[in-house]
């Protein structure tokens, strides 16, 4: 499968909430959603808008991997002084990037590829779930200032963008 990043615009990012942990539930919803709309296409639907759904999502997953893992964890770390938490945020991205390349290496009809982008999104809801239960409340509770860690994320996720677009 092709890696090009879905094409966004630097209005599209300014457009979205500055608040991390707002920015980033808006990024677990939009995941969300694409496998939902996997599940609808998993069994009958034409395997090219398959694969191009998939690839978007994968790249959509890095994206945000990479966003949480450069500016995110390392300013909840401080914050929350939860290292067990932190640690297994960490493992489940692990986890998670090797998955996706896997399925990067895959083609919609290989016999494993629903089950993998299927089991790609076990583990995505699982992680959300973990972050938004556990993670974010323990973030609201302490002194981070979320505003001034969403204007440094937002800055790097459109780097981050760019990097891919231009791959």
């Amino acid at each position: 499968m092709a890696t090009k990043a879905p094409k966004r615009t630097k209005d599209d990012l300014k457009r979205a909430k500055q608040n991390a942990l707002d920015l980033l539930k808006e990024d677990h919803q939009k995941v969300q959603k694409m496998f939902t709309a996997f599940s609808r296409l998993k069994e009958k639907g034409d395997p090219i808008d398959k694969e191009n759904l998939v690839e978007e999502t994968c790249l959509e997953l890095l994206v945000h991997a990479d966003l949480e893992e450069q500016v995110f964890y390392p300013a909840v770390r401080k914050a929350i002084h939860d290292p067990e938490l932190m640690n297994e945020a960490k493992v489940e991205h692990g986890e998670t990037r090797e998955l996706i390349a896997q399925i990067q290496e895959m083609e919609a009809a290989d016999e494993l590829y629903n089950a993998k982008v299927t089991v790609l999104g076990e583990y995505v809801v699982h992680h959300i779930r973990e972050e938004e239960d556990a993670m974010f409340p323990r973030i609201l509770q302490s002194r981070l200032d979320l505003d001034e860690l969403g204007d440094r994320m937002l800055a790097r996720k459109e780097a981050l963008l760019a990097e891919r677009e231009a791959q």
